[in-house]
């Protein structure tokens, strides 16, 4: 992609950490690649117990330099509380008029944590409203490709993906975007073992053996996915 007049994907996040554990190697490897990548947290995450708005603040733009990525923002809506109702929708889908992505990534629909459940509805929801003529919503009317689902889930859940990326090559910086998250995967946790980063760790190696990679990134669709041809498999 890279030459489409706006952003090629949108990752929309229900807080700040899951685009970075759900997607962070996709999100470097399609940068690297040259694509016009863009997060929108849906909310700040607080309160947390060793966080606070100006802590996730700071970690978050840690994240967001590690990862190269030069468009990020928040949409302000109240977390815990997260719902799919009618203003939240329209500023969502305001959201994709003005930055039009090609494609949406969302949180996968099944999930504990009701904020990520109120996200996938909206994402859906929103995609639908912006493409809507005759609307209050600004600017022009604009439907996304694609939306794809990436795994943050607070179920146990045994994912059942469409495809898995590769993403060896940037598994690092992956990790470290996940690290800068400090007061909620580190802070009051040195006691546990194994702790949150080798279990993300094991997870992405679980990817990689599965398409004979070294680390690898699952991903969900509802709709079928169509290929032009064989070349892209791994």
């Amino acid at each position: 992609m890279g030459s489409h007049d706006g952003l090629d994907i949108l990752v929309v996040a229900p807080h700040p950490d899951d685009a970075e554990l759900g997607m962070g190697g996709a999100i470097a490897k399609m940068i690297t690649l040259g694509w016009n990548v863009g997060v929108l947290d849906l909310t700040n995450g607080e309160p947390t117990p060793f966080g606070s708005e100006e802590i996730r603040e700071r970690e978050t733009d840690a994240a967001t330099k590690i990862l190269g990525l030069k468009w990020r923002e928040n949409l302000g809506l109240p977390n815990r509380f997260l719902e799919p109702d009618l203003q939240s929708r329209a500023k969502l889908a305001n959201v994709f008029r003005r930055t039009r992505p090609r494609w949406l990534f969302a949180p996968y629909w099944e999930d504990a944590h009701p904020d990520h459940v109120a996200a996938t509805s909206l994402v859906e929801a929103a995609r639908f409203w912006s493409k809507l003529t005759k609307s209050k919503l600004e600017g022009d009317p604009y439907h996304p490709e694609r939306i794809f689902y990436y795994y943050c889930v607070h179920l146990k859940h045994v994912a059942q993906p469409a495809f898995v990326l590769d993403i060896s090559q940037h598994w690092q910086q992956k990790a470290d975007a996940i690290a800068a998250f400090e007061s909620q995967f580190t802070t009051n946790r040195e006691h546990i073992q194994p702790s949150f980063h080798q279990r993300v760790r094991d997870e992405a190696a679980y990817w990689g053996k599965m398409i004979g990679k070294e680390y690898g990134e699952p991903f969900a669709s509802r709709e079928p996915i169509a290929l032009s041809d064989f070349t892209g498999l791994v």
